[in-house]
């Protein structure tokens, strides 16, 4: 299905992208507006490849289609570059929101690395008030334009530097002040969730929630770290669990399937699975299983009762949105409206939020499903 990131797909009737939906694993830097880039970087006096925005974008979805994360993560170097002030931080993360609530989210959680944002004199602390400031600033512009969001940070540490355990502190320190959560992030393979367990020993002395970025570059090891070492109660992708899968026969619909005990703990716990579809497929995450969507594990894991959730992990480099990464879903492995509300749920249930405002957000979908 050719579908462009900003349009609309109806299903069974209704809207794709009016449906309400809840945004899991989407990365600041890695969803800016073209047109933002090239006017932040001509006032920072940065080179960019295209100076036209529709040339730009195609410029991301081609260099990040290169089924390596390595590869993949170098596009960033030119979007962090124009995130160096509190202006730039601020208006990216107003758009970041608008963008989102013009999909149909009404629930979303932003993660971003704060020590990536330090080149031009900011704080650790003022590139996170920066951050929190555009995020109001775009909740209050989706509700003038008739959208009701609200939206978390998740801060992340840079999983290959030294600074875990510092913005772990930086987290904690402004829970109820927009931060929700945290998450490493960064080249996986090579740099285990166990290289900082001090700051995940520190986090779980605070009762602060946290998402794992493991099971895309590297395999099982960096899903068993996360979990044991990061305590992680949500896994960043995680789609290489299905690593641990055997399946024994498969008639049609029919699948016979052994679990390892790694895959049956995920499961049976149900931890969630953060899915990004289509980064999955240009970062190489599910080479094992095939180069098409089609191959994509997300309905194995789906079907076996796995804790499935949709998401884009960054609209710009993979030239997407939740109503397309859904739309695509449906188109590979026919789900009905029926599906997409369970992944709605899942992702719902799995927001760090208080169990009343996950019930709150279950209503909301419900109701909004009810077509």
């Amino acid at each position: 299905m050719s579908i462009d990131p900003t349009g609309d797909v109806t299903i069974q009737g209704a809207s794709l992208r009016g449906l309400p939906k809840v945004s899991l694993h989407d990365h600041l830097d890695g969803a800016l507006r073209p047109a933002t880039i090239i006017e932040l970087a001509d006032a920072d006096g940065i080179d960019v490849p295209e100076n036209e925005a529709g040339a730009l974008a195609a410029w991301f979805t081609k260099q990040s289609d290169s089924g390596s994360l390595v590869e993949y993560l170098k596009t960033f170097d030119l979007t962090t570059a124009v995130m160096q002030t509190q202006a730039g931080l601020s208006r990216v993360a107003s758009e970041f929101v608008q963008d989102l609530a013009a999909d149909g989210v009404i629930y979303g959680e932003v993660r971003w690395a704060p020590e990536q944002h330090l080149s031009r004199g900011l704080s650790l602390e003022q590139a996170v008030e920066a951050v929190q400031q555009g995020i109001e600033e775009g909740e209050d512009a989706a509700d003038r334009a008739g959208h009701s969001i609200r939206v978390g940070q998740l801060i992340s540490a840079m999983r290959h530097t030294d600074r875990a355990m510092e913005v772990a502190e930086l987290a904690v320190a402004y829970r109820g002040r927009g931060a929700v959560g945290f998450d490493i992030a960064g080249p996986e393979d090579g740099f285990p969730p166990s290289n900082h367990r001090a700051a995940f020993d520190y986090l779980a002395e605070n009762f602060f929630p946290v998402t794992v970025h493991a099971g895309e570059a590297a395999g099982l090891d960096s899903i068993r770290s996360a979990l044991l070492d990061g305590r992680a109660l949500r896994l960043g992708h995680g789609v290489r669990i299905a690593e641990d899968l055997q399946v024994i026969t498969r008639e049609g619909d029919e699948v016979q399937v052994q679990f390892g005990e790694l895959a049956r703990w995920v499961r049976d716990r149900e931890i969630p699975l953060e899915l990004s579809p289509s980064s999955n497929l240009q970062t190489g995450a599910v080479a094992a299983w095939g180069t098409e969507l089609a191959d994509h594990p997300f309905d194995l894991l789906y079907q076996l009762g796995f804790a499935v959730t949709v998401n884009v992990d960054n609209r710009t480099m993979s030239g997407t949105s939740l109503t397309r990464e859904l739309a695509l879903l449906v188109e590979a492995f026919e789900y009905d409206l029926d599906d997409l509300e369970t992944f709605q749920f899942n992702a719902a249930a799995a927001t760090f939020l208080p169990v009343e405002e996950r019930e709150e957000l279950v209503e909301m979908i419900a109701e909004g499903f009810d077509v």
